[in-house]
């Protein structure tokens, strides 16, 4: 494997730390969801955690709504660990 194909692959899977920046988010708040559910999902490599580019991207946009008042707002926030 040539090294930019290296380069572009690793680039695909981000650590916890890149993730939570990427997400704006805290790294403790993404460690939280691994255990108690409703983050976006992971992969483990030889015992690290990372997280591929495409799955933060949907993560985030099944939390897009219009208003506070939308019904998959409100179902989201009764249940938290709920995966979208």
């Amino acid at each position: 494997m040539s090294e930019m194909t290296t380069r572009r692959a690793l680039a695909r899977y981000l650590t916890n730390e890149e993730a939570a920046a990427y997400l704006r988010l805290s790294p403790r708040t993404l460690e939280k969801r691994r255990v108690i559910g409703g983050g976006p999902r992971f992969r483990k490599f030889c015992g690290r955690v990372f997280y591929a580019l495409h799955d933060l991207e949907a993560w985030a946009e099944a939390r897009s709504f219009e208003m506070t008042c939308d019904p998959e707002y409100l179902a989201l926030r009764r249940n938290p660990n709920r995966r979208a």
